[in-house]
């Protein structure tokens, strides 16, 4: 399997989700913009805004290779002299404060001196934490991870939960998911193997948020609950800025602005201090950021 097929495995799953999240929406479609990249390749960044689901979304491809430069090297463990990288990544953001924050990425990484893996990962960040909603997601992610590998779960589990967490708050940014990284073919697995993981998780993806969306997608909310959620969204902002390696590495190696920052919310709020009533459902929420959590047996 050459990098040629991986690309092509990963373009082909940017079109089968924004078919299925325009559908999952009702109202809006994609916008495609497709862009170069200077120093070698480029991509498809997709960008939905609608007034039903989904308030900003948006669901990237690239496929990007180039020189391994000194700044790279410097910021990253890479070693080699060139790179060739692909993948899909994902980002909603909704209208409705009882519809969560979701975040999707798959991705490909190869080195000219032979060297190479996957990568990805998913979490939910609702702004108002439900256990059973949660547990719901964890356990499907679970179902997933077991067809592949019956101990993909409860190593991808915690590894989410250290690297979606952020420092400076001491809270995770949302309920977490599963994270995986520099993960090659061995004793267990092939190359294809992975990349059908990969591609299973990206298939799902779409049925995951759905039952998420749909429980809260009509319910009615306060003007108080749609501040919290731009409260929300700020954390969100916080840790893409200053903890997500993704971020950091696209921009780095030279990546498009634009298509790394589509993760970013439309609008996002800090409010000074702020120190959610306790008992109260905000109060609540925040309670509950934290690592370690079994969602799966959390009822």
């Amino acid at each position: 399997m050459t990098k040629d097929d991986v690309a092509r495995e990963m373009r082909n799953l940017q079109d089968y989700i924004c078919v299925e999240l325009e559908k999952l929406d009702t109202g809006g479609k994609f916008v495609e913009d497709k862009w170069q990249r200077a120093q070698g390749g480029g991509g498809r960044t997709r960008i939905l805004e609608s007034d039903e689901l989904i308030e900003k979304g948006g669901v990237n491809f690239s496929e990007v290779h180039g020189e391994v430069t000194p700044m790279m090297k410097n910021n990253t463990e890479i070693t080699g002299d060139s790179f060739f990288a692909t993948g899909v990544s994902i980002v909603l953001h909704p209208n409705n404060p009882h519809v969560p924050i979701i975040h999707m990425n798959v991705r490909y990484f190869e080195l000219d001196n032979g060297k190479y893996w996957f990568g990805g990962g998913i979490d939910l960040t609702p702004h108002y934490i439900v256990p059973a909603q949660a547990q719901q997601f964890h356990q499907g992610l679970k179902d997933i991870c077991d067809s592949f590998n019956k101990n993909f779960y409860s190593k991808f589990k915690p590894w989410a939960d250290d690297y979606f967490f952020i420092p400076h708050r001491n809270e995770t940014r949302g309920i977490g998911g599963i994270f995986f990284d520099h993960i090659s073919d061995d004793a267990s697995m092939t190359k294809k193997d992975i990349l059908d993981f990969c591609m299973t998780l990206g298939r799902e993806f779409p049925k995951l948020y759905g039952y998420q969306a749909n429980l809260g997608r009509s319910k009615e909310f306060t003007e108080d609950e749609l501040s919290w959620m731009h409260l929300r969204r700020g954390r969100y902002v916080e840790f893409n800025l200053v903890n997500d390696r993704g971020t950091k590495f696209g921009l780095v190696s030279g990546g498009r602005t634009e298509s790394i920052l589509m993760s970013l919310p439309k609008n996002a709020s800090w409010v000074y201090n702020n120190i959610p009533v306790s008992g109260s459902n905000e109060h609540n929420t925040l309670e509950l950021l934290v690592k370690g959590r079994n969602w799966v047996n959390t009822l």
